[in-house]
This record gives C-alpha cells, structure tokens and sequence, in this order.
C-alpha cells in the first residue's frame, strides 16, 4: 500500500504513515469538537483542536502559548473554550456481566 500524501510504502494495515504521519484510509474522524478523556493535559482543549483539525497537539499547544504570552486572549480563549466545549462521554465497561454503560458529562 502506498501512502497518498508522500508517496511511500507502507504496511497494508497501517494507520498512520511512519513517514509523513498523515491517517490513511478510512479513518474514524470526530464530526464535532469534543474534548477527548485520554491524553489531557489540563482541560483537553488543545488535543480537541488538534483532533478536529487533524494536526499534532505539540503544534497547538505552542501556538495557545504564544497566544497567552503576547496578547494574553488565549488565556481568556483557553478558558471560554473549557466551558463551550463538550467533554467526551464516560464509558464504563464492566467486565464481569459485559454490560457497557455510557455515563454523559456533568451539566457545567
């Protein structure tokens, strides 16, 4: 299989290309910006961004610190953006009967 961005070989289950890193193939992608429970740093604003914009949380991360550093409206966005953005939904497996409960995020 061959990657559609770069051009290189890659392995035919692959999800990502070990060269470029862009997704191949049909990929799951987020319909809408929802703040994801794995890989937070504080409030998962920036892995939401990054996810829904499909570019690398590092990136985002130092451009919202730029934003704070120089203007101070990223802090004020940061947070208007904590509050406006839905987290994603709990999901609660329990192992022994099977049973999968899907807990939604507290009313904010």
């Amino acid at each position: 299989m061959y990657c559609n961005y770069c051009g290189k070989v890659i392995q035919d289950d692959a999800n990502l290309c070990a060269y470029c890193g862009k997704r191949i193939g049909s990929s799951r992608s987020r319909k809408s910006l929802i703040r994801p429970r794995v890989g937070r740093k504080v409030a998962g604003v920036c892995l939401a961004f990054a996810e829904y914009f499909d570019l690398d949380v590092t990136l985002i991360r130092v451009v919202w610190l730029i934003a704070v550093v120089l203007g101070g409206c990223g802090l004020l966005a940061y947070v208007l953006a904590w509050i406006i953005v839905p987290s994603e939904p709990e999901i609660v497996v329990n192992n022994a009967v099977g049973n999968v409960q899907v807990t939604p995020p507290p009313a904010s």
